[in-house]
């Protein structure tokens, strides 16, 4: 590819090895979250939410769980101003939960800011002004000095318009840019800000280190933050927060690696909404850290709904295969996976461990709102007898043979590969009941009656091509009777290798199916049939006529 001498790695390493966090095998708890979808989120729409649609979010959002939510830029717009009033002055924001709003460090800006905030019974106002080389020298054209007054000016502005206003606040520091700034120059910009702000244990101060571009592997952003965290002033009253985008697509590793190497508190956007390539997305870190027996304290359990609500008042979609929340995340076509899926929900029924390790599933759809019927088994020519059974026995209650669900299965795949399609699982139970259960094609089977002399005498009233007979059979038993009985009066030879049966419903209406193998002479391999009556003795032999007409083998 051309050009690539043109690029060089932007980033700083810490000025000493700060790599602690590599010790640390797992998140052993929750940070704090703040969700930007309403700020960072919503300015990288292609048309912004309106008031009415960032309302209904920011209600989702409290429904969520989330206690810190940005809800803009007051001075960007009328729109984001008026969003912030009306939050305050039609009592929305619950008293638990804490409203954040942005500023950049310039001193109309941050007036603004204060005059929308009035009244907010909690409030966190986020501080930001960038500190990265390539903005000092290419945007701004200031020194390193010039760029510290700025933050430090704009963090005197907060004090004196904090105790002008009485907001209950809390304040933030974010060195934008942290990436691309030499790491010693932005732990100096912080602890000025710290000094100026003198946070205590009752009222924290947050520093935000954003990956405002995300420029190096997750381990360096790691060892950046680790750096951060040992070296900030009154770090006991510091509350470290990361808020990473995903340019080089890493971003929640920066963030799981940020969490171990010390972070508090992760800034980003449910299904990972944002600039260029978007935020962290929260879902997925909070998901990650559910599958490790890690309470998330968000709620996530219906996933379909949050889906839902974000893509309609987004007007974004969310990738089918976007960790956890894609539509086909949890879906297996391809047959093994199905069969392995099928066998651990099987083993999962009298494991007394209760814990989940269902194979190709990292957790249980059913704890994000989702159904195995549509979303975990899904067939096309791809699908396999495992899939195929799992998802007849699951939905409909038939527990096919083995063998029978091989059989199956290539009947299925058959149709989904003729018509180039997946099948819904209507569509299989389809070919199921057309293709094995009750055939009638060229005989039927109109009454059946038994007698119980030296063994069991069978009388059968069949239809042949539109004649109707009575033909007579003896056997050890009912079914054995009825064969012999065809055998006897039809030029066909056959043997019965496998027979299986159950109810299909629990009660007293409940059906009975039954279903045959057979081996039948001039036929290769086992010709299956199913048969499902109100009588178990009627669903026998409705399956044994059924497996006989698919053979093609019952002439007159």
């Amino acid at each position: 590819m051309k050009n690539f001498e043109h690029y060089k790695r932007g980033y700083y390493m810490p000025p000493v090895q700060s790599t602690d966090w590599v010790n640390k095998e797992y998140i052993d708890k929750a940070p704090a979250w703040c969700s930007v979808d309403l700020r960072d989120g919503n300015q990288a729409l292609i048309i912004p939410m309106s008031l009415d649609e960032k309302l209904e979010f920011f209600k989702e959002l409290v429904r969520v769980g989330f206690k810190e939510i940005e809800v803009g830029f007051p001075a960007a717009s009328e729109t984001e101003y008026k969003f912030c009033r009306t939050l305050i002055e039609e009592n929305l924001i619950p008293d638990d939960v804490t409203i954040q709003v942005l500023t950049q460090a310039r001193e109309h800006i941050i007036k603004k800011t204060f005059e929308a905030i009035q009244g907010a019974k909690n409030v966190v106002v986020h501080l930001y002004n960038s500190t990265s080389y390539a903005q000092r020298t290419q945007v701004f054209k200031k020194s390193k000095e010039e760029i510290l007054k700025i933050a430090t000016d704009g963090a005197k502005l907060l004090n004196d318009m904090a105790d002008q206003y009485g907001v209950n606040h809390q304040f933030e520091y974010s060195p934008e840019s942290f990436t691309g700034t030499e790491v010693d120059y932005a732990l100096e910009v912080c602890n000025a800000v710290i000094d100026i702000w003198k946070p205590t244990p009752e009222r924290k101060v947050i520093i935000n280190l954003p990956a405002t571009v995300e420029m190096s592997l997750p381990h360096v952003y790691a060892s950046q933050i680790e750096y951060m965290s040992k070296n900030l002033h009154d770090r006991e009253n510091v509350v470290l927060s990361l808020h990473p985008h995903n340019d080089r697509g890493c971003g929640v590793a920066d963030a799981e690696l940020g969490i171990l190497a010390g972070a508090d508190r992760i800034e980003g956007t449910l299904f990972g909404n944002g600039e260029r390539t978007g935020n962290v997305d929260i879902i997925t870190l909070a998901m990650n850290m559910f599958t490790h027996g890690v309470d998330p304290k968000l709620d996530l359990s219906d996933i379909p709904h949050l889906t839902e609500t974000y893509e309609r008042l987004t007007r974004m979609h969310v990738y089918e295969r976007s960790p956890y929340t894609g539509q086909l995340v949890f879906a297996a076509f391809s047959g093994s996976h199905q069969d392995a899926i099928a066998k651990g929900m099987k083993y999962r029924e009298n494991d007394p461990d209760g814990m989940w390790t269902v194979p190709y599933l990292p957790l249980n759809p059913e704890d994000v709102g989702r159904k195995y019927d549509g979303d975990v088994i899904r067939i096309n020519s791809q699908s396999g007898k495992g899939g195929i059974g799992f998802l007849l026995e699951q939905k409909y209650g038939f527990n096919l043979p083995s063998k029978m669900r091989e059989d199956l299965g290539y009947t299925v795949k058959g149709v989904s590969d003729h018509q180039h399609k997946e099948l819904s699982p209507k569509e299989v139970l389809d070919i199921f009941q057309n293709e094995y259960v009750n055939r009638e094609d060229t005989v039927k089977l109109v009454e059946c009656h038994f007698k119980q002399i030296d063994g069991i005498q069978a009388e059968l009233t069949i239809l042949v091509n539109g004649e109707k007979k009575v033909y007579h059979g003896q056997g050890n038993g009912r079914l054995d009777a009825i064969s012999n009985a065809i055998m006897k009066h039809f030029d066909i030879k056959f043997a019965l290798v496998t027979y299986e049966e159950h109810a299909l419903q629990v009660g007293s209406d409940s059906q009975a199916c039954a279903y045959v193998g057979l081996e039948v002479e001039g036929v290769n391999g086992i010709v299956w049939g199913a048969g499902i009556k109100s009588d178990i003795i009627d669903a026998s032999a409705y399956a044994l006529i059924s497996a006989l007409n698919r053979s093609n083998h019952m002439n007159k």
